[in-house]
C-alpha cells in the first residue's frame, strides 16, 4: 500500500488554513482529491494575482 508523505499533507493543510482560515479539523475532513483541488484553485487565483506558477505544489 502506498500512502501520502505526512510532509505534503501538512504543506497541503497549512496552505488551505492560511488561506481560508480553516481549522485543522475541517482541513482533515476533506477527501484527498478535493484538499488537492482546493489547493489547485487557490493556487490558480494567486497566478492571476501574482504570476506566480500554476500550483504552488507543482514548482
Amino acid at each position: 500500500m502506498i500512502t501520502y508523505p505526512a510532509s505534503r499533507l501538512f504543506e497541503e493543510m497549512a496552505f488551505l488554513a492560511y488561506y481560508f482560515h480553516w481549522p485543522r479539523s475541517e482541513v482533515m475532513n476533506l477527501a484527498h482529491g478535493e484538499r488537492q483541488e482546493w489547493c489547485a484553485r487557490v493556487s490558480g487565483i494567486n497566478k492571476e494575482l501574482t504570476g506566480s506558477p500554476d500550483n504552488l505544489f507543482e514548482v
